[in-house]
């Protein structure tokens, strides 16, 4: 089992992606969001430099946000940095998006766009389509050795659906998910696996990624504790901003509500309700998503919650869940270390090392 972190993306980022790599963490993710962080490809380009081993990925791009020429030659100039360390992470789109008011873009979207991405990696002319119009497009100068496309750059989905794990599967890319509970991360494994061999290829060769956000409880500590809130308070209060999107803005839920926090949950969407501006009560329901609990929202995350959502409890509970995730099928275990929380990461490589 490898371990990674998954950082919203700060210009600075690389003081703790180098610390991570001198604890033995083999990946650093970077959140492309970019009206809530900094942009990930600059974070990635100050690691690049500043670090030897540990490998770099968007965790995850957002397809719509950025054409595929201007991906392609972004991730081609990571690659010069750090050549072999690269990894492209992508998906449909929630937080990014959503932050926007925008839903999710369509998996054929997506399709297209890894596909224009990857044929401008291995020097081919591509179509590409841009403002109603249809042109053919390619690298220019890869001759001049401005930037790499001869080193490979793994592609990896974020699948959480059952046909972006069949994409995933037809394009032999790796998988990404984001597990809270752990039942339902065994049984998305079980169907990615199943989706990999009915695609021809080998179990073996499957790269499966688990996201998590959590803490490390002290003995008597509740989940709830002020540093639980300040680690693994944000993803729980990721379900109340799903909760409310559907209010707000008509858009599908994500993934289901846990039972126990209804009663939170209608509490929060009135709370939503209330929100300024009217005409974009998103921006206020998203800010500080995934990073921060803000203060509004703290009344309506639970001690309960916390433990539904997050891997929030004591360190032997940890080390069995995670074991329990990797003898299912997961090869990497990716935990996020958010803003001014960056001391956690001690906790996370002493866990690791029961898996050394």
């Amino acid at each position: 089992m490898n371990f990674g972190i998954a950082l919203p993306a700060a210009a600075d980022s690389y003081n703790i992606v180098r610390r991570a790599e001198e604890l033995g963490f083999t990946n650093a993710w970077f959140y492309d969001t970019q009206m809530l962080s900094a942009d990930c490809f600059v974070a990635m380009a100050a690691a690049a430099v500043n670090t030897r081993r540990i490998r770099l990925g968007t965790g995850v791009l957002v397809p719509s946000n950025r054409i595929a020429p201007v991906t392609a030659n972004a991730l081609a100039s990571l690659n010069r940095l750090a050549p072999g360390r690269i990894d492209f992470g992508v998906g449909t789109g929630f937080t990014a998006r959503r932050a926007m008011g925008f839903g999710a873009i369509k998996i054929k979207a997506m399709e297209t766009y890894v596909r224009q991405v990857y044929g401008l990696l291995r020097g081919e002319v591509v179509d590409f389509e841009m403002e109603g119009e249809r042109h053919k497009i390619r690298f220019l100068n890869p001759e001049l050795d401005l930037f790499n496309t001869h080193d490979p750059i793994a592609l990896h989905l974020s699948a959480y659906g059952p046909r972006t794990r069949a994409l995933t599967a037809r394009l032999a890319a790796g998988w990404v998910d984001f597990v809270g509970n752990i039942a339902a991360g065994i049984r998305e494994v079980e169907a990615m696996r199943d989706e990999w061999r009915a695609a021809g290829h080998a179990l073996a060769d499957l790269s499966a990624t688990a996201f998590a956000v959590g803490c490390e409880l002290q003995d008597g500590e509740p989940a709830d504790s002020p540093r639980a809130m300040a680690q693994a308070g944000p993803r729980a209060a990721v379900m109340l901003h799903r909760a409310a999107d559907e209010v707000l803005s008509g858009l599908k839920p994500g993934t289901s509500i846990p039972t126990q926090a209804q009663a939170e949950i209608a509490g929060y969407i009135a709370l939503a309700q209330t929100f300024e501006p009217a005409d974009a009560r998103y921006l206020e329901n998203h800010r500080g998503h995934m990073m921060v609990l803000k203060p509004a929202e703290r009344p309506f995350v639970t001690a309960e919650l916390i433990r539904a959502t997050s891997f929030t409890a004591t360190e032997t509970e940890i080390r069995d869940r995670i074991d329990a995730l990797r003898s299912a099928g997961y090869t990497q275990f990716t935990i996020q270390v958010g803003p001014g929380q960056e001391e956690a990461i001690a906790d996370w490589a002493r866990i690791r090392q029961a898996f050394a």
